[in-house]
């Protein structure tokens, strides 16, 4: 059976076009049915398939499930709730943290469910400073290693390249402009990632589907926990 159904669209899609607190209240059990039990039982089951081929990765359904209450204290648009659900699995021996908040955190996987718009990724996005002049100093160290991490076959045809989020127009300071490793050292986020078809989250498959994306990925996770001193486990 597969955890996300049509049902779990159709919610986003009404919380949508009506986002709002009386809407949802009207429509909790929807979330709770559709979207928060599946989600949370999708992190299990994936939970155990790291077991399988990354077993210093994982998951936990109460953790890895991101909030869908929107942070809006400092947000023109004060719409309460977000439009989508997303997941987050992580180094075991880190918290579940990510992007600027993420010191003492890990590279890890990504998955986001949402009505035309889902995608799978993994690495690490938006790290802070200090983990950010980690990653580029160790990429600066060995730009061939990191090129050829990336250059691998299945790996392109894939994912393609880094995700160019947030890449700066000039090279960071204290790097030349020509230096061997410049097509990364730009980058704020070292993350891949592709999009998922509605009938792809929504098939009995999805948990087979993350896997073969995430074990692709493995090699750019392990390289950046790597960075961090975070071990992997065979």
């Amino acid at each position: 059976m597969p955890y996300f159904t049509k049902q779990s669209l159709d919610f986003f899609t009404g919380l949508r076009d009506h986002n709002s607190k009386p809407w949802f209240e009207a429509h909790r059990e929807d979330y709770e049915r559709y979207v928060k039990e599946p989600m949370q039982a999708l992190v299990a089951a994936m939970d155990g398939r790291f077991a399988r081929f990354a077993p210093e990765i994982g998951g936990d359904p109460r953790r890895s499930v991101f909030r869908l209450h929107r942070d809006i204290r400092f947000a023109k648009d004060k719409s309460p709730y977000k439009t989508h659900t997303a997941c987050w699995f992580f180094h075991r021996a880190a918290h579940g943290r990510v992007g600027q908040e993420a010191e003492g955190g890990s590279a890890g996987f990504y998955f986001h469910l949402q009505p035309g718009s889902s995608f799978v990724g993994g690495g690490f996005w938006m790290p802070p400073r200090p983990l950010l002049d980690r990653f580029r100093a160790a990429i600066a160290k060995d730009p061939k290693g990191f090129g050829k991490l990336l250059a691998e076959p299945r790996l392109r045809k894939r994912f393609g390249g880094l995700s160019d989020e947030n890449t700066l127009k000039r090279m960071p300071r204290g790097y030349a402009e020509d230096h061997p490793a410049a097509p990364w050292l730009r980058h704020q986020s070292f993350t891949l990632g592709r999009p998922l078809t509605d009938a792809q989250v929504t098939s009995a498959r999805l948990p087979a589907l993350l896997e073969a994306d995430f074990a692709l990925i493995l090699p750019l996770v392990r390289w950046l926990n790597a960075v961090l001193g975070l071990p992997a486990k065979r």
